[in-house]
């Protein structure tokens, strides 16, 4: 498996690039939010990567971020997206925003996408919800009350990978019931 790409820009285009990786030329599919991150052509660059294999070809996936590719992996997992589609999502924001998009169960901004539909938009959502904020370090863990939905919602907040300040500032001045209520409404005040 190739996981990471190291060398020089050969190539740049909207939807590609080769890197020269001492004398050799790969050719990695790319995101609009990858591309932009990519420096100008003699320039070095690291990406991660995710290599596919077809029965016609060897296709690899570079991204600027590993928490690029492990969504792109998670978007893999969902039915009816494949790697060209799960690029055109990547396309539209930065990992963060979309995993934010997704606990806020934002389907408008998934089916703004080409080619996702409402159905796609939807199954998105629902089978990556709980897989985008899984995790929460335990320093969180050990000081919330587990019941009060203010200290679920920041928990989940870091989850999404903002840091705890952040949290707590998306936080300030929201009003809801449940933790998922306060969470949507953090994410939509972050956007504007």
């Amino acid at each position: 498996m190739i996981a990471l790409v190291s060398g020089a820009v050969a190539v740049r285009r909207s939807d590609h690039v080769i890197i020269d990786c001492g004398g050799v030329g790969y050719r990695l599919s790319v995101s609009s939010e990858t591309l932009r991150q990519v420096p100008a052509v003699g320039h070095q660059v690291v990406l991660h990567t995710h290599l596919i294999t077809r029965e016609d070809a060897l296709v690899l996936y570079g991204f600027a971020t590993e928490e690029e590719r492990d969504l792109f992996l998670l978007l893999l997992g969902v039915q009816s997206v494949g790697p060209k589609l799960a690029l055109e999502v990547l396309s539209g924001a930065s990992a963060r925003e979309l995993r934010s998009a997704i606990a806020a169960g934002d389907s408008a901004r998934f089916q703004a996408v080409k080619g996702v539909g409402k159905r796609t938009a939807e199954r998105i959502i629902v089978e990556l919800r709980e897989k985008v904020g899984a995790t929460v370090p335990d320093q969180l863990q050990r000081t919330s009350v587990p019941d009060e939905p203010q200290a679920i919602a920041r928990e989940g907040l870091v989850g999404l990978g903002y840091s705890l300040q952040e949290a707590e500032a998306l936080l300030d001045g929201v009003e809801g019931a449940t933790a998922e209520t306060l969470i949507a409404e953090a994410l939509r005040a972050a956007r504007r």
